[in-house]
């Protein structure tokens, strides 16, 4: 096999959850190079991989195709640029950038030198996520009237980590919201228009720390939700259509299972519990209808191999820059909605 030699900048908490696990499982990718602070951290987990205190040290490296980029949010648009002025494919984790024209320069920059600009956007691969689109490409529903989507937590204490102090790109929007918004626009594409509450809700908070987004369509509403002090959450999807709804409780399981180190070639891997499945409700001429829905499995590890699959056989990128951008669009939107108190129009 033509395995794709991996540059991971960054071993925080997405590199060593999601990204290098992912990898390292994967027989298409061989992961040479880590630029960490912490090269103890990353052999206990790697093995004898060369680990760098800079970009530069994995950029060097001419036979590294492909970087991958899990630092904060911030350095994400310098750590790209370089990785792309240095000819290699790049893999950025969520949230793309934090400035839209950000992403324009480096959307441009990709063109320029012919490489790969991918956003990982891993949401699109749970569970729960691909049994709706699953439905709606079945035509369950309907026309969608309604979409709403919810990612709460409990965490009524702030703690001192990157993304609770002030900064670009620091709080929930950035962090959940990215998640939220690149669903539906997946979904449904872009919006008319934006109407968004974004504030720090927790005593001591210096970040938002909620936020509520309406997107408008024609006929469609798309609400997504996100609060820190939610102890006893609701439905985590409800999708509603002129053919009946469908309510999922509970989030998808993945990524509980890579902090557990579980193998993501398992069989069951991604699988939902019967007792979690998801309700769709329908009406017919002998009434209304309730019937559960097997949930469709999870399936992080589609992203990389959609990658290798573009790099290698000139396949579609799973997650083009563009959309990436879009995304950020829509956040800048929120922030600008919420501050100036009105709808913006796209």
């Amino acid at each position: 096999m033509d395995k794709v030699k991996v540059g991971l900048v960054g071993y925080g908490f997405s590199g060593q959850t999601f990204h290098a696990p992912l990898l390292k499982a994967l027989s298409e990718f061989e992961i040479t190079k880590v630029m960490s602070s912490n090269p103890e951290k990353v052999r206990e987990d790697l093995g004898n991989v060369d680990v760098v205190s800079s970009i530069e040290g994995v950029l060097e490296d001419e036979s590294i195709e492909l970087v991958v980029i899990t630092t904060p949010n911030t350095f994400h648009f310098d750590m790209a640029k370089k990785s792309l002025q240095a000819n290699k494919h790049v893999v950025i984790e969520k949230p793309m950038v934090v400035e839209s024209e950000e992403g324009l320069e480096l959307i441009d920059l990709a063109e320029k030198h012919d490489r790969m600009l991918s956003v990982y956007q891993n949401r699109r691969f749970d569970n729960d996520f691909l049994t709706i689109k699953k439905l709606l490409s079945e035509d369950q529903l309907g026309e969608v009237y309604s979409y709403e989507a919810h990612f709460n937590r409990f965490r009524p204490e702030t703690r001192d980590r990157w993304r609770e102090r002030p900064g670009k790109g620091a709080g929930m929007l950035y962090d959940l919201g990215s998640h939220l918004v690149d669903q539906a626009l997946h979904l449904f594409g872009k919006p008319n228009f934006v109407q968004a509450d974004v504030f720090p809700q927790r005593d001591g908070s210096e970040v938002d720390d909620y936020f509520h987004i309406t997107l408008g369509y024609d006929k469609l509403r798309v609400m997504l939700h996100s609060g820190s002090v939610v102890l006893e959450a609701g439905p985590r999807y409800q999708v509603h259509g002129r053919k009946g709804s469908f309510l999922k409780y509970g989030m998808d399981g993945q990524e509980d299972a890579l902090k557990a180190g579980k193998n993501v070639q398992d069989d069951d891997w991604g699988t939902d519990l019967p007792e979690r499945y998801g309700k769709l409700v329908t009406e017919s001429e002998s009434g209304v209808k309730e019937e559960r829905v097997e949930t469709v499995s999870g399936s992080y590890p589609t992203y990389y191999k959609e990658v290798y699959a573009h790099l290698r056989e000139g396949k579609a990128n799973p997650v083009p820059a563009q959309e990436g951008l879009l995304t950020i669009q829509i956040l800048e939107a929120a922030k600008r909605s919420s501050e100036e108190k009105r709808v913006i129009d796209l």
